[in-house]
């Protein structure tokens, strides 16, 4: 499977992005997809993830009630709406699909996620 992101740019503090994540060579609906991100001389964490098998989701506390991950099975498109933005999310995002059946604890956590797009940067200016 390659992940392709895309929608990523300069957006002002309070502003929103949609980023999209297109799946080929496989459809999203048999992983567990999630959106990880990187900021400058820091470790990549996790953003959001939606779990395949029962659609459970889980978010990153710093974006809970601002992001929102969702996928369209019928483009095996993956979806991350950012709204409120706040210059601390400045971080270039990673896409990422997994096992359908991940374990709710490991939902949250690199190393299960096998398939990961190439990036895209989001820049937040205060």
């Amino acid at each position: 499977v390659q992940l392709q992101a895309s929608g990523g740019g300069l957006v002002q503090a309070g502003g929103s992005l949609r980023l999209s994540c297109a799946a080929s060579g496989g459809t999203v609906s048999s992983y567990t997809t999630a959106w990880f991100r990187q900021a400058p001389g820091k470790e990549r964490e996790f953003v959001a993830a939606f779990r395949s098998s029962d659609r459970t989701t889980r978010y990153a506390d710093s974006v809970k009630g601002r992001f929102t991950i969702s996928r369209d099975s019928a483009t095996d498109t993956m979806y991350l709406q950012m709204n409120s933005l706040k210059p601390e999310d400045t971080a270039v995002y990673y896409c990422a699909a997994g096992p359908r059946h991940i374990i709710l604890s490991q939902m949250g956590v690199p190393g299960p996620y096998y398939y990961w797009g190439q990036g895209t940067l989001v820049t937040v200016s205060s």
